[in-house]
This record gives C-alpha cells, structure tokens and sequence, in this order.
C-alpha cells in the first residue's frame, strides 16, 4: 500500500483575516492574522508541504515529481497540473464583492485557468451572511453604474448563512463571503480573482486595493443567486459538490467508517472536527482538527476510527 501523508498549509496574511486558525486549529503561523490556510496546494502562489513519512520537508510538488503523476491517479492526468486546491478561510472582515473567469476567458486574458469552487459553512457567527448573485436581474449598463456610485451591495443577493451550508459558485457568480464565517473552500487550482467592490479600503502600502472592473463586467452572469444546500443535522454522508474539477463529500465519523479508495484518483482529507486515526494498510496516521491528509491513489479501504467530521475530496 502507498503511504498517506500529513500535509502542512501555507498561510495567507490577507487584511480581512483573523486568528482562528492559529488559536482554534493550532496552525503555525507568525503571521499577525492568517486569512487562509492552503490545505491543499500545489500552485505557483503557494504549496503545502509533505509533514510525515520519509519525504517529510518536500513540497507537494516535489512529492508528485519524485513519486510519479501515477499517485495522483488516472483521472488526474487529463490536467496538465494538480487538479484543485483545497483552503481554510477565516474571515473576521468582510471579503471584497468578486467573480472569477471561466477557463476559456481566463486562458486568453491571463494565461492561467479560471476558478470553480465551493465553500463547506464549518462556523459562523450570529448573524452572519454572505453574497451569492444578484437579488434580481441587472443589465450591463446598470451593473457598471452601481460599481462607479458603490450602490453594488443593493442588488446582491444577501444569504443568512449557518454551520453545515454549502454554495456552489460556478464561474462568472458574483460573491463574497461575510465576516464572522470560517469556510473549507474547495476549488479549481487558480488562484484568478477579478475584484468589483471592495469598501473603499486600503492596502499595507496605504493605498486603495486594486479592482479589476472591466474585466468582472466581461465574466459576470447577472442573474439571481441561489439559496444554496445544507447538510442535514443527522446525515453521515453528504455530497458536497460533484463537477468536472473535483467531488466532495461531508463524512461524521461516531467510532468508525470506511472510506473506499481506488486507482482513479488521490484522496484529500480536511479534518473539521475531532481526533481520529487514519489506517490504509499498515500505515497509519493520527489527525487532528483542521489537519490535511493526503492519500495516493491505490485499490483499497481507508479506516476512520474515532469520533469527527471531515470532508473527503477527490477528482
């Protein structure tokens, strides 16, 4: 059997973050605030690192190089790099309003490929929500106006959200996530981002963030938003999302539960909750809340001993 491993974030010191991470996943971080841990990565901006077994220390990347794009899996290999990316969000500040390309668009604009992704809900605060489309269908004309008179927010389609919720945010949505929520976003691996509102705030350097206006009113649907999903309270498995990029499942662990592997594709897994004991073969692992697993793809059973919540991922 190939041996799973524990995979260390890197961080992100984005100006809406807080310190959840740090203080409630105990991620290690000297950042003042962590706005995201990178679970998942093997991307030119940022890539986690192998933190168990005998090729501890090297970077995603270099595992994969060293061990064969056969451990990743025969679905895998249709990409021409590692499939999705996989991050933790802690946001004490409102995110800025966004939308992200296609591939097609962002192939020709920025030489990269557009992002598809989903957020799993793990906490939010009272109160908390976030945008996901328009209440109401705009025109061109009019999304421009409301951009330059920063009125935006007046048609955004403004969702309460709670533990458990998932949104599925397909290329060209308009969306933001709100202060007092932590979120497992799961996505494309690209990191292109167009930013159409951002509350007038400033960066490091004391200057206004950059916005990428003409080319958000290019890739926007000005459509109305959906309500999303939610995983039922009693539900030991859920899917999460399911697209040609990646499918996610919720998984509660109560003792014990198998989670079935094959040659198709690796296997992440994000610890949400509890102290479990990860067995594949004779190997084993012990995670932790907010831990990251890898696990290469192989014929076989994962063993999930101990009482959790976590999110499986795969291509």
């Amino acid at each position: 059997m190939r041996e799973p491993v524990l995979l260390a974030p890197t961080f992100k010191d984005y100006l809406w973050g807080g310190t959840r991470l740090r203080d409630e996943y105990r991620k290690k971080c000297d950042f003042d605030k962590i706005a995201e841990s990178w679970e998942l990565a093997a991307h030119k901006d940022g890539e986690s690192t192998i933190a168990s077994g005998s090729l501890a220390g090297l970077t995603l990347s270099e595992y994969i190089e060293k061990n064969g794009k056969d451990f990743l899996g025969k679905r895998a290999a249709r990409f021409d790099r590692f499939p999705i990316m996989i991050k933790l969000i802690d946001a004490k500040e409102n995110l800025s309003v966004q939308v992200h390309p296609s591939d097609s668009y962002a192939l020709k604009n920025e030489n990269d490929y557009g992002k598809t992704e989903v957020w799993y809900v793990v906490s939010a605060d009272e109160g908390s929500c976030l945008y996901y489309g328009f209440n109401r269908e705009i025109t061109k004309d009019e999304f421009r106006r409301r951009i330059a008179d920063n009125t935006i927010e007046e048609v955004l389609g403004k969702v309460s959200v709670k533990p458990g919720d998932i949104f599925f945010i397909e290329p060209g949505t308009l969306h933001a996530i709100g202060k007092g929520l932590l979120i497992c976003e799961i996505q494309q691996n690209s990191n292109t981002t167009y930013r159409v509102y951002d509350y007038d705030r400033r960066g490091a350097d004391g200057k206004p963030r950059q916005l990428h206006i003409e080319k958000a009113i290019d890739v926007t649907n000005l459509i109305v938003g959906g309500k999303g999903d939610h995983v039922p309270e009693d539900a030991d498995r859920y899917p999460i999302a399911k697209c040609e990029y990646f499918t996610s499942e919720y998984i509660r662990s109560e003792g014990e539960c198998e989670i079935a592997l094959d040659e198709e594709s690796f296997r992440s897994i994000i610890v949400l909750e509890g102290d479990l004991k990860i067995c594949v073969g004779d190997f084993e692992l012990d995670p932790h809340k907010g831990d990251s697993v890898f696990i290469p793809a192989q014929n076989g059973t994962v063993r999930v001993t101990g009482s959790g919540k976590l999110i499986l991922s795969y291509v």
